[in-house]
């Protein structure tokens, strides 16, 4: 037998492609909702999150400081959708580093950076990324993580364009604020 026969597919399995839509809806919504995107200084909200299996991501990450995430009002995202966004659209406003997610959408309170891929890390990924003229740190470090063996998938919000991006092993699906929302979004209609 392989060990790929024992390998739980979470990329696929429907529960966490549950888990990542959430995300983005989440993040797509904090984009729509901030209006000052085109004020000159201001900087919108941003997010950077990474869903992850197994319990810890202390192999490849550090500390943010103080940064938290306030799991008293919001330990999980699937318990109550209201409570995440409102949490999360705070966190964008008010606080820098990563938000580690397990696959069951418990999130750790700790915020974090993510370390850069080490020349081990890198040929095990085998493949190697182009970086789009737009990605900013916040992008880059969410492609290259996207790229670890126990990272499913990472999520980004653009504090600067209001753009939602989401990285899985290396590759990326992007979506800028004017197309965010689809038909309903008005603004992607001028």
């Amino acid at each position: 037998m392989d060990d790929l026969d024992l390998r739980i597919e979470y990329e696929t399995h429907d529960s966490v492609r549950e888990l990542i839509g959430r995300l983005v809806y989440t993040l797509e919504g904090i984009s729509l909702a901030f209006d000052r995107w085109d004020e000159e200084y201001v900087s919108g909200p941003g997010l950077y999150l990474a869903v992850v299996t197994g319990p810890s991501v202390a192999d490849f990450a550090d500390p943010m400081g103080h940064n938290r995430w306030p799991t008293d009002r919001c330990p999980e995202i699937n318990r109550d959708l209201d409570s995440f966004f409102e949490t999360a659209r705070e966190v964008a406003m008010t606080r820098d580093g990563a938000v580690v997610v397990s696959v069951d959408g418990v999130v750790q309170k700790q915020l974090v950076r993510f370390r850069d891929l080490t020349p081990d890390d890198l040929a095990a990924a085998a493949e190697s990324v182009e970086y789009e003229d737009w990605m900013g740190a916040r992008h880059m470090s969410a492609l290259d993580t996207s790229r670890r063996p126990n990272v499913v998938a990472t999520v980004t919000l653009s504090e600067e364009t209001g753009r939602v991006t989401t990285f899985q092993r290396g590759s990326f699906q992007t979506c800028e604020r004017a197309a965010l929302g689809g038909e309903w979004n008005v603004e992607g209609y001028d």
